[in-house]
């Protein structure tokens, strides 16, 4: 079973998705935000597309572990992708995802303009990996 790693902000939705085995996580693409409806079609059709069995989407926390507006955003989405998916949808901690990602990307020499554009998938890569890595030491 594949499972779908999404990185939810404002305008973009960075999606990843892990190998048949569930071991690594590769960014696959980052949706531009139109709409609720939209965004969860492009979803659906990329659950369809890679037999997914599973969702995990970055929880954004506060710091101090409280939850913010973002962290309200992310749980109403979740909500709405467990009814209209079926699938569960595992909310996992997301905090500096995107700080890791744009390390990653400066380490990796991607130009400012190629990271703006792959910065999101990139961090739902991470996001997803985290998680799978957490199943494998519960192997």
């Amino acid at each position: 079973m594949r499972i779908l790693g999404l990185d939810p902000g404002d305008r973009t939705i960075g999606v990843a998705v892990s190998d048949s085995f569930g071991w690594t996580a590769q960014a696959l693409e980052t949706i531009i935000r139109k709409d609720i409806k939209a965004d969860i079609e492009r979803i659906m059709e990329l659950i369809t597309e890679w037999e997914v069995g599973k969702i995990v989407m970055g929880f954004p926390k506060n710091m101090n572990s409280t939850i913010g507006p973002q962290g309200e955003k992310a749980m109403e989405f979740a909500k709405k992708l467990e009814e209209v998916t079926g699938l569960e949808v595992v909310l996992w901690d997301e905090r500096l995802s995107t700080v890791a990602a744009e390390k990653l990307l400066i380490e990796g020499e991607v130009r400012r303009n190629k990271r703006k554009k792959v910065i999101d998938k990139v961090a739902a890569s991470i996001i997803l990996q985290g998680y799978l890595d957490s199943l494998g030491s519960a192997r």
